[in-house]
């Protein structure tokens, strides 16, 4: 599954809690999360505002999951982002979750 696929499917930003460094925030030098989308989770920990609830959605998603989505931080993305890899278990976990088909 490439990249453009994910943009079909979205199940990840609507299932899992996004958090890490406060760091990755465009509020410290060198972040690029911009701090706005994020919700403070820890001492030096924030989360993606809208993954910490149930239902989890982020709130850099748009569209509608398993059709079309967009990320509208894609490039400023926080690294758990990153290191969800399409097809892995993290990924079929979520689709499954959302009535989609599992990847590999």
């Amino acid at each position: 599954m490439s990249s453009e696929s994910c943009q079909q499917c979205g199940a990840c930003c609507a299932t899992y809690r996004v958090a890490f460094g406060v760091d990755e925030t465009d509020a410290e030098p060198g972040g690029r999360v911009p701090a706005s989308l994020t919700e403070p989770y820890g001492a030096h920990v924030v989360c993606m505002r809208g993954t910490a609830s149930e239902p989890a959605r982020c709130a850099a998603l748009g569209g509608r999951v398993g059709e079309a989505v967009k990320c509208h931080i894609y490039e400023w993305r926080p690294g758990p982002c990153h290191e969800l890899l399409a097809g892995s278990d993290g990924c079929n976990l979520a689709r499954r979750r959302w009535g989609l088909p599992s990847i590999g």
